[in-house]
């Protein structure tokens, strides 16, 4: 899976995080390994611009997706058998974004996270315009974040396990060349 990602922004990020979480949700969705995606982070201004000029609405906002091709239902990348497919972009605006993650009680990078799921799913075909849509998509993307997390500290406590075994196992080498604890 191809995922490339520009920081156009201004704003420092950790863009391998957000490259994790957009791989994360495209394997939970079951899209083909051959799929690609591209993220690009703006600066208010174009966002703006973007928003105004694909979706008729004034200023920024927090995230916009655009596919590369209209998905029915029988041709989303996630559904079973799909081939390869060039998935579209993700805009994200992290300067909007930071706003929203202080008044949610959130990191940015928590935030980020979270729209980059959000812009996954549009590309997939999912959408919030009716109440049924919003629950079953807000659903898939809660469910998605959570399983990352959770996969993320797993692997977190696993490399902690591992950096203490390491230390554990390199004082045991120094006693056997008669370092300290030596017998």
């Amino acid at each position: 899976m191809s995922i490339e990602i520009a920081n156009e922004s201004g704003v420092e990020v950790p863009e391998p995080s957000i490259v994790s979480v957009a791989r994360f949700a495209l394997d939970k969705m079951s899209v083909s390994q051959l799929a690609e995606l591209s993220i690009v982070l703006v600066e208010l201004d174009v966002m703006a611009d973007l928003h105004e000029r694909w979706m008729d609405l004034p200023g920024p906002t927090d995230v916009m997706s655009f596919p590369m091709d209209e998905y029915d239902s029988s041709r989303r990348p996630d559904s079973a058998g799909a081939g390869p497919a060039l998935l579209g972009d993700i805009v994200l605006c992290p300067a909007f974004a930071k706003d929203q993650a202080r008044k949610a009680g959130h990191s940015l990078l928590d935030e980020l996270h979270l729209l980059t799921v959000h812009g996954v799913l549009h590309l997939l075909g999912y959408d919030h315009a009716e109440p049924d849509e919003e629950k079953e998509m807000f659903g898939l993307q809660n469910q998605i974040l959570a399983d990352f997390r959770a996969a993320k500290a797993a692997a977190e406590r696993e490399q902690a396990q591992r950096s203490a075994d390491s230390k554990v196992l390199g004082a045991v080498g120094l006693e056997d060349q008669g370092g300290p604890g030596a017998h």
